[in-house]
Formats: C-alpha cells, sequence, structure tokens
C-alpha cells in the first residue's frame, strides 16, 4: 500500500470526524428513515476512506475507478435492455456509488463535494429548460433539443467554434458516430430518405471489396471504417442505438455458438476436432 501523506491523512481524520456528526455507525448500519438514505450513502463513503476504514476503498484514485464507473454504466443498459427490473434498482445504486465515490475523492482534494455535484446540475437544467422556468416559448421536442444545443454552445464558449467541436468525445467510436451524424442532421446535412443511406452503404461496401483485392491494409482499413460509419448512420435514421444493436447481436451469437458447442459435445465432438461444415450445420439447426 503507497504511504499517505501527512495532508491527506488531516483532510480524511476531519472528514471523518465530521461524519462521526452526521451519523453514527450503528445509524449507518440501520437507517430506516426513507428521506436519509443518501446521507447515510455518504457517510458510509467518508467511513470507508478514513482511517480506520476499508483499506480497498482508501487506496482508490479517480484513474483506478474508471473501468468500474464503465462496468456499472454498461451493466445498468445491459439491465434496461433485457427489461430486467427486478434488479434495474441494484444496479442504478451500484452507478450511484460511484458519483459518490469520486465526488468523495473530488471532496477530499478540496476541489468540490457531491452537493456540488448536485447543484450544478440542478442549475444547468434549470438554465436548459427555459420553456419550462422562464419564457421561452418552445413547445415540441424538435425546438427543445435544438435550444438545449444553443444553450450549450453559448454556456461553452463554443459559439465562434467549428459545429462538431468536442462532439462526443471520450464516447465509444460508435457511439461518437451516432452522435456526430445526429448534430450534423439537425442543420440538415443529413439523406433525405432511406435509399441514400442503403446506397452508400452498398458504395462502401464495394470499396471494401475493392482494397481486399489489392491487399492495402492501410487503405482497407480506411474503407471498412467508412463502411462501419454509413450503417451507423441508418441505424441512427431509425433512432437505433447502434452500440445497443451490436450489443444485442453478441448476445445471440453468444447464445448461439453455446447452442453448436453443446450439440457437438452430445454427438462425442469439440469444437477443435469438429468440421467447419459439421459446426455449420449445428449453427444453423440452433438458429
Amino acid at each position: 500500500m503507497s504511504r499517505v501523506s501527512p495532508a491527506r491523512l488531516f483532510l480524511l481524520l476531519i472528514s471523518y470526524l465530521l461524519s462521526l456528526f452526521s451519523m453514527t455507525d450503528s445509524e449507518m448500519i440501520d437507517c430506516p428513515a426513507q428521506e436519509k438514505q443518501l446521507a447515510r450513502l455518504r457517510a458510509i463513503m467518508h467511513r470507508l476512506r478514513a482511517p480506520g476504514g476499508c483499506p480497498w476503498d482508501a487506496e482508490q484514485t479517480h484513474e483506478s475507478l474508471l473501468p468500474n464507473l464503465i462496468e456499472e454504466a454498461y451493466e445498468t443498459v445491459d439491465t434496461i435492455n433485457r427489461g430486467d427490473w427486478n434488479h434495474l434498482q441494484e444496479e442504478l445504486g451500484d452507478l450511484l456509488l460511484q458519483i459518490v465515490f469520486h465526488s468523495e475523492l473530488a471532496e477530499e482534494a478540496g476541489r468540490f463535494n457531491f452537493d456540488d455535484v448536485a447543484r450544478g446540475v440542478s442549475d444547468k437544467l434549470v438554465r436548459r429548460h427555459p420553456h419550462v422556468y422562464a419564457d421561452s416559448s418552445v413547445n415540441d421536442t424538435d425546438g427543445v433539443l435544438n435550444q438545449w444545443d444553443a444553450i450549450k454552445r453559448q454556456e461553452k464558449g463554443d459559439e465562434d467554434q467549428p459545429y462538431l467541436h468536442n462532439i462526443g468525445k471520450g464516447l465509444p467510436s460508435m457511439l461518437r458516430a451516432s452522435k456526430l451524424q445526429k448534430k450534423a442532421a439537425k442543420v440538415g446535412f443529413d439523406w433525405p430518405d432511406d435509399k441514400g443511406v442503403v446506397d452508400k452503404i452498398r458504395e462502401e461496401l464495394a470499396e471494401v471489396e475493392v482494397e481486399l483485392a489489392a491487399s492495402d491494409r492501410e487503405k482497407l482499413s480506411e474503407e471498412i471504417g467508412d463502411l462501419l460509419f454509413s450503417v451507423v448512420n441508418l441505424a441512427r435514421r431509425h433512432k437505433l442505438d447502434p452500440e445497443i444493436l451490436l450489443e444485442s447481436t453478441n448476445v445471440k451469437f453468444e447464445d448461439r455458438f453455446a447452442a453448436m458447442d453443446t450439440a457437438l459435445q452430445q454427438e462425442g465432438k469439440d469444437l477443435s476436432s469438429a468440421t467447419l461444415d459439421e459446426m455449420e450445420a449445428e449453427w444453423q439447426e440452433a438458429k
């Protein structure tokens, strides 16, 4: 374990002492009051990070927690996609824990705390909904979204930046592609109908086939990327999330592969010894 600096130890100690005034260990263990559950969660997080708490929690940083944040977000998405409402509460709790954890780390460093996070997003919602809280006359979904984007660009000082400046930075590439296309479509840069998109997909596929024959790896990579971008565009036009669509296909592939594997085993074969024709026959049966 890395050594804790005296300054950080002092902050942790002060944080822990303050938490004692707000909630005791016994109150953290048994807190039936519904309105105190968020305060309880924050008190527990204080307790785990403080001296005498949990060694693992005490060692974590913003960077070390990144895999957890991503994992919990995707597990929440998966639960919603499967319609598993019994477990959605649990997954949302795991996701909330990540926000509380990062807020705790920021508070220890003197940057901000959970209340600042909540205040910031509340202020943002009020600012970006002038049709609810002020005198804007926007009254349909398209108008609301355009107004949101205009306010956002003004707030971030992006009015003089290129229109797609910083759109979707940090997102997985497929999600970012969809976000870029959606943003461009708002100013009319879009196919008038699906035929144009499908024709573009065919065009990009033909270009991939040309580069396959040419064996130019760099050009092939570029053309496959263009093909993927065009397929994302088709999904986006129909308000379908390409990331979710691909994950659904991943699950389908996994299930069918498992069924094929099981069928082969029942015939006394395994994946390493079965021929491609034998695997294909069981694959078609699994479909």
